[in-house]
């Protein structure tokens, strides 16, 4: 018996952060054991907010996949690929357009969220819905050709996520009444525990916010940004006793980050007022830079040798493609077109 699909995708921001590793693509590296996975690079998504910012579009796709590789997704398990060169992706999302109601997509929460993004972009903090453009209308529908292109069983998604899925779970079944058919999976979450990483300055870590701290930073631009950190606001002098319970930033890295000594070390002496916050955060930069040492390493190598990277992709897109092309089979026997 062969593994079920399982399919995710990632906008194309460019160089991804500490955030992303540790919120996706750790999963995805358990995951591709278990699946046969499907990982693209949402190219299509993100013109839906920056359709007029497409000036570095071309390298922050490749950044985003040579991100992945680097982070352990192997492309002998897992197929990567772009979103745009599955052409059966825009087939489908027009076909599912025609049977989704309009209700629907107008309550997706997946298309609130971009809304929020759209007025954050602008500046605006007021109650006004912004002018939609028919793309971003349309994103919980291309969100559910993503998935159903490659019959998707499987999603993984956080819990705050679940929402994001039903949209595409009720246009399959949806599907499957008015054609009388059996073709579509209602893909089931696959729940994750996802840790939130803040950034630097206490607020959700984002290339957007300027706090994040990315995956491929050298070790000199790490540990700068680590010392940026905001600690323990109650505490004036290096002797005084801290409290880590109340530092915002550094100890929650320490405790994703250190071993369990470390961490424990690290407590007792902030609590006795025998280490300052500078000194913490100058040994948090070592243990980030020492666990990244291996992945930015792997990166620059896959950097000097970008026709792997982009045959990786070919390939990556041609068995998407393969996918995506037996389902649009189906679908088009079914609908009668």
């Amino acid at each position: 018996m062969g593994k079920d699909n399982l399919v995710s995708g990632m906008r194309s921001t460019g160089k991804l952060h500490l955030g992303h590793y540790m919120g996706v693509l750790t999963n995805w590296v358990k995951l591709q054991e278990e699946y046969n996975c499907f990982y693209f690079v949402a190219d299509w998504h993100a013109l839906t907010t920056k359709y007029d910012s497409t000036e570095n579009l071309k390298q922050d796709k490749l950044d985003v996949v040579i991100d992945w590789l680097a982070c352990g997704i192997n492309p002998d398990k897992s197929t990567v690929y772009y979103q745009s060169n599955v052409l059966q992706i825009a087939e489908l999302h027009v076909l599912l357009s025609m049977i989704t109601p309009n209700n629907w997509v107008e309550r997706d929460p997946t298309l609130k969220d971009m809304v929020k993004i759209i007025k954050n972009k602008d500046g605006d903090k007021s109650e006004n819905v912004p002018q939609l453009n028919y793309g971003l209308l349309g994103y919980p529908i291309l969100m559910s050709a993503d998935i159903m292109a490659m019959n998707g069983a499987v999603v993984p998604v956080g819990v705050d996520q679940l929402a994001h899925l039903e949209i595409t779970r009720d246009i399959a079944r949806r599907f499957n009444n008015i054609y009388k058919t059996e073709l579509f999976n209602e893909p089931a979450p696959k729940l994750t525990q996802i840790p939130l990483l803040m950034g630097v300055d206490g607020q959700k870590m984002g290339k957007s916010f300027h706090n994040d701290i990315k995956i491929s930073d050298d070790e000199e631009t790490t540990s700068k940004k680590i010392m940026q950190c905001i600690t323990d606001r109650s505490r004036a002098r290096k002797d005084d006793p801290g409290h880590p319970d109340k530092c915002e930033v550094a100890y929650k890295y320490y405790e994703i980050f250190s071993d369990s000594e470390t961490l424990n070390q690290v407590n007792c002496e902030c609590k006795a007022g025998q280490r300052g916050c500078a000194d913490c955060k100058r040994q948090l930069g070592k243990i980030i830079n020492d666990k990244f040492a291996p992945i930015r390493e792997k990166r620059k190598d896959y950097e000097k040798d970008l026709d792997r990277v982009y045959d990786i992709i070919r390939e990556g897109n041609k068995k998407a493609s393969i996918e995506a092309e037996k389902t649009l089979k189906k679908v088009r026997d079914a609908v009668n077109i």
